[in-house]
């Protein structure tokens, strides 16, 4: 008697969507969000079964956008049809056979890996649901007049985040404003960090540090250009505060450059552009170096959402998580909300989580 065989790729599919969100994200020096339009990405086998991830194109961040994404994902198709979806060695080569891409190509690697687990009769949550189930979570502030920053982190803290990582960066005397309002609106109660995105300068970065420092502030991300390495090297042996890689270190090669250097102590990992294929790469190898670590947000919806939770409960995540993006939508694909309580994210609560086709039809583009 014949053993089944293995289930094969047979298709690989795009579907863009667009959902709006509850006023706008602005981040960096001039990039801004007003809604999520983001891409779908389906994996069907030869025995039907379907693996599902979402893509989040950012074209200020990574040069993608909704249409490359689905460019890219057909370019790929032919190569990754056929191959049998247990053989992970060659759909990885397949997958990485295109260089940059990185939100089109850790979409693929997720919604495989979500094929795999049904192929198998379990669920993602089966297979990567690790030991610390329940994550602290952040909420990305993003910059705005301070009265509209302010009533956003009463409203989000209202739904129980417990944790801001506020947007700087425009505006210096204006930032520290700004958070010594967030403090004396909720004290102890609310974690605070800031995220740069590279704005700083060599010159303005070690006064900056050391004010958000002197705040309370925990950390700070990227406060210098990438393409400064020895600058960046060098604010960080000072030990002002402590600093959070995340447009640095996209890909294992970055990292393994930014390990070499020392330039950073906290690893902000981000399933929208890693997938899990690199993300648990990249979680390992900074640990093995005494690193911290995170997972972030590329303003995923909740599907996006479900698979950085499950990559948060990972032992070498000691960080808030930014998986409340969510609270910044008006509507989600999800037939059920995310909901958090006192600062933290149930993972296992979300296992009967799935998107809603009806929303799917409602929002694609």
């Amino acid at each position: 008697m014949s053993l089944p065989s293995t289930p094969r790729v047979a298709r690989v599919e795009g579907i863009p969507y667009r959902l709006p969100l509850r006023g706008t994200l602005a981040w960096g020096a001039h990039s801004q969000l007003s809604a999520a339009e983001h891409v779908l990405v389906r994996v069907t086998l030869d025995d039907g079964t379907v693996g599902v991830a979402e893509a989040t194109p950012r074209p200020t961040i990574y040069g993608e956008t909704p249409g490359s994404v689905l460019a890219i994902l057909r370019h790929l198709e032919p190569a990754i049809k056929g191959l049998g979806i247990d053989d992970e060695a060659r759909l990885n080569r397949a997958r990485g056979s295109v260089a940059n891409n990185h939100t089109a190509r850790g979409a693929l690697d997720m919604a495989l890996w979500d094929a795999r687990a049904r192929a198998r009769g379990q669920t993602l949550f089966d297979t990567l649901l690790g030991p610390n189930t329940r994550v602290r979570v952040s909420f990305i502030l993003g910059i705005a007049p301070p009265a509209e920053m302010l009533a956003e982190a009463e409203r989000v803290v209202g739904a129980g985040v417990r944790c801001l990582k506020v947007k700087v960066g425009r505006d210096h005397a204006r930032d520290l404003a700004l958070i010594g309002e967030l403090r004396r609106t909720f004290g102890d109660a609310v974690e605070l960090y800031a995220d740069s995105n590279e704005t700083l300068t060599k010159e303005t970065a070690p006064d900056a540090l050391t004010a958000m420092r002197d705040a309370g502030l925990t950390c700070v991300e990227e406060p210098l250009p990438v393409r400064e390495l020895k600058a960046r090297a060098e604010l960080h042996a000072r030990d002002l505060l402590p600093i959070v890689a995340d447009d640095s270190c996209f890909t294992p090669a970055d990292l393994a450059r930014e390990l070499e250097f020392d330039t950073f102590d906290i690893l902000n990992v981000k399933t929208a552009r890693n997938g899990f294929t690199d993300g648990l790469q990249m979680l390992a190898e900074a640990a093995r170096h005494g690193k911290r670590g995170m997972v972030g947000s590329q303003a995923s919806t909740g599907l996006g959402t479900l698979h950085a939770a499950l990559l948060s409960t990972r032992p070498e995540v000691t960080e808030p998580c930014e998986l409340s993006f969510v609270l910044k939508l008006e509507d989600d694909l999800l037939g059920t909300p995310i909901t958090f309580r006192d600062g933290w994210l149930d993972v296992p609560a979300l296992r009967d989580h799935a998107l809603d086709p009806a929303q799917v039809d409602r929002y694609r583009m």
